[in-house]
């Protein structure tokens, strides 16, 4: 789900003001940072409207961005576009997509959306970027105490080595933040803490296709997280794809909420197809039925891509949802997913849409103390 992420998700660096100007508060790094929002209502009538937002970084480059606001009571996103985004209540979080996620010094990129509401319909007060608030304007680089200067070699990165309970000695990468990621050989690894209600969480890699989280989220309803890897976007149409197969192994709790899942978008985030390899405790998908037992499939023991599903069909704000959930559950396996996306035009579920990203990761609703979660290797190809 949007973990959005996504893709919550996902990031790392500046900042943002609202309508209007401000000041920005520096992050813990060696960079200027700062940003400029523009939020305009461009249509508005009885109980819904459309806006347009701008961002503007002012600050150094930056590659991938959350930004997040509050709405008033009765405010609600319906559509979006040129954005992943997710409201969990009054919070509501835009990430970047494929094409959009870097941002040089000066760079300016825009997004919309549609909405209802009730009530009022007043502009955001303010704006975050990655995390941190600002005004529009930037900040100068803070002053270090001294000490040796990093060698261009060295990461500033906190090390691997720095005690966090879990994380094996040979990762090469940690971090904590919630859209902290790291990119490695084509993949990006995402922490990516999206849900209401989360606990800490921590991811390391060693690469983009072996990585891990360790996670400590309470056992409340709703999800909390979607930490994941992507190798860039497919970018392709169904129809033009020979091939898209995937493989992937992985190691996971014995107790706890939590699906081992891929989260696959197409059409600027209309449509999102999930693949469930693995899950437990108090987890399921969405559905357009439900009974005593939870949702109801639409198709039972589907044979499709090398795996037998029930899928189940739904949707989640703006976007359609398939969700496929193994007959039984596995750790490790390949997956042909050009032919669940045939199998998806066959049923008219959709047409010949545009494949972007290829998620792949654990959706987390809740652990029962501190959990382990590990990508022992993952590999996905086109052509």
């Amino acid at each position: 789900m949007r973990r959005r992420t996504s893709a919550a998700a996902a990031l790392t660096a500046a900042v943002l003001a609202a309508v209007g100007t401000g000041v920005i508060t520096a992050l813990p790094s060696y960079a200027a940072t700062g940003c400029r929002v523009a939020y305009t209502v461009t249509n508005q009538w009885p109980g819904g409207f459309g806006a347009s937002v701008a961002v503007t970084n002012l600050g150094d480059p930056i590659n991938g961005w959350t930004l997040a606001w509050s709405f008033a009571a009765g405010q609600q996103v319906t559509q979006y576009w040129s954005t992943a985004l997710a409201q969990s209540g009054a919070q509501v979080s835009a990430r970047n997509v494929d094409y959009n996620g870097s941002l040089g010094t000066g760079a300016t990129t825009s997004f919309g959306f549609n909405g209802s509401w009730t009530g009022s319909n007043p502009v955001p007060a303010s704006f975050t970027l990655n995390g941190v608030t600002c005004t529009g304007v930037a900040n100068p680089t803070p002053t270090r105490t001294a000490g040796p200067s990093p060698s261009p070699s060295r990461s500033i990165t906190p090390s691997p080595s720095s005690g966090t309970p879990g994380v094996p000695s040979d990762a090469v990468w940690q971090a904590s933040g919630q859209w902290d990621t790291w990119n490695n050989n084509g993949f990006t690894v995402y922490n990516n803490i999206w849900g209401s209600g989360a606990g800490s969480q921590t991811v390391w890699a060693r690469s983009g296709t072996s990585w891990g989280v360790i996670a400590n989220h309470p056992m409340t309803s709703g999800v909390k997280s979607y930490p994941h890897t992507v190798k860039g976007s497919v970018n392709r149409t169904v129809s033009s794809l020979a091939s898209l197969t995937s493989s992937f192994n992985v190691s996971v709790p014995s107790s706890g909420d939590y699906s081992t899942t891929y989260d696959i978008w197409a059409n600027n985030w209309a449509y999102e197809v999930m693949l469930w390899m693995n899950w437990n405790g108090n987890v399921g998908p969405i559905a357009e039925q439900y009974d005593a037992n939870g949702a109801v499939p639409a198709f039972r023991n589907v044979s499709l891509g090398g795996h037998t599903w029930n899928i189940y069909r739904g949707s989640n704000g703006a976007n359609a949802v398939f969700s496929f959930l193994r007959t039984s559950k596995t750790n490790s396996g390949t997956v042909d997913i050009r032919a669940i996306m045939n199998w998806l035009r066959t049923q008219g579920w959709w047409g010949d849409v545009t494949v972007g990203e290829a998620q792949f990761g654990f959706e987390i609703s809740g652990t029962s103390g501190s959990a382990a979660f590990t990508d022992n290797s993952f590999s996905i190809a086109w052509s």
